[in-house]
């Protein structure tokens, strides 16, 4: 299975991705790393694992000219599962459509709740007992697609917004891979709003 990624800046959860490919917790390769930011980490960590990455300037173009040249470059990597690990802008339904049920996000919170920017900042600020991590598919709208995996992590007193996305990154780094695999395992079935995993394969080990 051929995977291209998306990030927009430190690359952790393209580091914990290959991690994962490395150890063959997922049957797969990452064909094509792209940035919308030059000066991204993450554009650093492929270079340093030999992906081919490449920085895609979006300036001066709309989000549907920019996802052209986005959709181009990962369709002539013949790449099969698209992944957005941090990166930091909108698709466009172009993009979407170019990959049904083939793009991948990962979100800290639970959603349908806290969706968009600073989710841990929105968790806090409403009292939240429990917030996490949700990884989705991606379809048309703001972290509305189909909900694929989700870790719960506790909120605790004297949690600020950052010591919470550090409990919720280190499961991220966990639950990304795992979701990634089910997918190169032709596990997920997507019916409407559901995401359904067949458990065959895991059975049979």
């Amino acid at each position: 299975m051929k995977i291209g990624i998306l990030i927009s800046g430190r690359g952790s959860n393209l580091a914990a991705i290959i991690s994962a490919i490395k150890s063959d917790k997922i049957p797969a390769k990452i064909s094509l790393c792209l940035s919308d930011r030059a000066s991204a980490k993450g554009l650093e960590i492929a270079y340093l694992h030999k992906i081919p990455a490449i920085f895609i300037d979006p300036k001066g173009l709309s989000r549907e000219e920019y996802d052209h040249l986005l959709v181009a470059e990962l369709k002539n990597k013949g790449v099969e599962l698209v992944c957005l690990a941090g990166f930091m802008r909108i698709i466009s339904p172009y993009f979407v459509r170019s990959f049904p049920n083939r793009i991948m996000n990962i979100h800290p919170a639970l959603l349908p709740s806290f969706t968009g920017l600073s989710a841990q900042k929105q968790a806090l600020d409403y009292g939240a007992k429990v917030s996490g991590c949700t990884v989705h598919f991606v379809d048309e709208g703001c972290d509305t697609g189909p909900i694929i995996l989700q870790k719960a992590v506790p909120i605790l007193e004297n949690d600020t917004e950052e010591s919470l996305a550090k409990k919720i990154l280190a499961e991220e780094y966990k639950l990304y891979p795992e979701a990634i695999s089910l997918f190169c395992q032709g596990r997920l079935r997507v019916e409407g709003r559901r995401v359904r995993i067949d458990n065959t394969l895991a059975n049979q080990k």
